[in-house]
């Protein structure tokens, strides 16, 4: 790695705790190691593992910076030696594996995308966390395929929305769940088939009115006391994908039930994936994903930006991603700021 360093402002934490532990200061930033490159940020997603950092419950793997953000869009700076798909002046979106939320960014040449037809940077920037994190486990590891139904918990969060859309993009039938009927009619409008409040203790039946045989796979975000469901849920030889623990880390879970569907379980997390591994989603989405950017359907693939706020704004961002009073995504737009406010 190159240990020459550069200045730029940087939202730290100085201790695990609620959104007010987050500051605006210098820090530094590597230049590229031969396999990186360099961008200047001008957007940032706002993702739930930000908010887990922050209060120490998801700490950076070795080796990646400890600042917070995991997506940016923004033009590149600087190319390390052995970049050649890329040139300095580049607009794109990209996967970092730290350090977002700044000025300057480093990451992996292979983890960033060019900006899709039709949106602006703002919008990229609402991309890369999310349609990696769909496409590696909902497709990839969980093997969702066109004329299959899919279960989607939190279907109008950055994740669902993406969910959502791409299911439907492919061809799948989705059933979304949400809190609320006004995000239910969210899912509804991003092309959900069927939308149902999770809150609600006919959940279960619901489900199995429309699926009568059950789903095929389910995109689990909660876990915990929804394990069971989801296993009901499901068909035989169905598969279940955790990738969050909203509702808890543990389950008493029905084995018996599992086994006698032959139900495939599995779960991941992205960041700590290796570079390989995520370059290999990166290239799937290039190839599989981004095309139907420039394509017009009756649910057109768009990010669903639900707020920006200007970077010095950052707490009032982390308040609003906690609130749950949000549908989509949410991004920081940098800009050398002053006083960290919100």
């Amino acid at each position: 790695m190159n240990k020459r360093k550069l200045s730029c402002l940087q939202a730290h934490v100085s201790h695990p705790g609620e959104a007010e532990v987050i500051s605006l200061t210098q820090g530094e930033v590597a230049l590229p190691a031969p396999d990186q490159v360099l961008i200047k940020v001008h957007y940032a997603g706002v993702n739930g593992p930000d908010i887990a950092q922050r209060k120490g419950l998801y700490p950076a793997p070795e080796g990646a910076s400890p600042v917070l953000g995991l997506e940016v869009s923004g033009t590149i700076v600087a190319l390390g030696e052995s970049v050649t798909q890329w040139r300095i002046g580049d607009k794109v979106c990209a996967l970092v594996p730290g350090g977002g939320y700044g000025e300057l960014v480093v990451t992996w040449a292979a983890h960033c995308l060019p900006i899709p037809n039709g949106l602006n940077l703002a919008q990229a920037a609402a991309l890369p966390e999310t349609f990696f994190t769909v496409w590696g486990h909902l497709f990839m590891r969980g093997g969702l395929q066109a004329g299959e139904t899919v279960l989607i918990h939190g279907g109008s969060g950055g994740i669902g929305s993406a969910a959502i859309a791409l299911a439907k993009q492919l061809g799948a039938k989705v059933i979304a769940t949400s809190s609320s009927q006004q995000k239910c009619q969210y899912c509804l409008d991003l092309g959900a088939d069927h939308a149902l409040n999770y809150r609600d203790d006919t959940l279960l039946e619901q489900i199995l009115a429309i699926a009568p045989d059950g789903v095929d796979v389910v995109l689990d975000m909660a876990s915990g006391d929804m394990i069971n469901l989801n296993l009901k849920a499901l068909r035989l030889e169905g598969r279940l994908v955790t990738i969050a623990l909203l509702r808890g880390a543990t389950a008493n879970v029905d084995v018996f039930r599992l086994m006698a569907k032959r139900i495939t379980w599995t779960g991941a997390t992205l960041r700590p994936q290796s570079v390989a591994a995520k370059a290999k989603i990166a290239d799937a989405l290039r190839e599989q994903v981004w095309p139907l950017f420039a394509t017009s359907s009756a649910q057109p693939l768009v990010p669903q930006l639900f707020a920006e706020f200007a970077f010095s704004e950052v707490v009032a961002a982390h308040r609003l991603m906690e609130s749950g009073q949000h549908t989509g995504k949410i991004v920081l737009k940098m800009a050398a700021a002053g006083e960290l406010s919100g």
